[in-house]
């Protein structure tokens, strides 16, 4: 996996996580970086767009508030966030979260301790969810009657 590609897991990773579950592993880790806010925590909303069958034309799904800031730690690296709701607090965090897993100081340790687990946690989530769907799932089937 390249740098990019690793990057995006771990954006992905903070973008789905919940405040609840973020703020004690990161409490635990007891880390006071310095580091100035260049865009504060601000909540928009954006468009969300679907496809018709996935392929077909293009229609407006709704709107979505989304929270994003963005961060610099004292030696120039700059740390982006975006998630879906209002926590700006949380948005922060995760802007502070990716600045300091670009630097190979703090990335294995912070991988370890903070984006394992909470992929692990997204992971059991989307499992028990698909198991509550496949549970209500209803098969469909028709009989064939005969021409007389």
């Amino acid at each position: 996996m390249d740098a990019l590609q690793a990057r995006q897991r771990w954006l992905s990773v903070l973008a789905h996580a919940a405040s609840r579950d973020l703020e004690p592993l990161w409490q635990a880790l007891k880390l006071q970086p310095e580091y100035e806010v260049l865009r504060a925590a601000e909540t928009g909303l954006t468009r969300l767009q679907a496809r018709i069958g996935g392929k077909g034309g293009r229609f407006i799904l709704g709107d979505m508030t989304v929270t994003r800031a963005v961060i610099r730690l004292a030696d120039g690296t700059c740390g982006y966030s975006y998630h879906a709701g209002r926590d700006k607090p949380h948005a922060e965090r995760c802007a502070l979260i990716d600045a300091l897993l670009q630097q190979p100081t703090h990335h294995a340790r912070l991988q370890d301790a903070l984006i394992t687990p909470l992929a692990a946690l997204r992971e059991a989530r989307l499992r028990q969810r698909a198991g509550e769907v496949a549970s209500s799932k209803v098969d469909f089937f028709t009989l064939v009657r005969g021409d007389n």
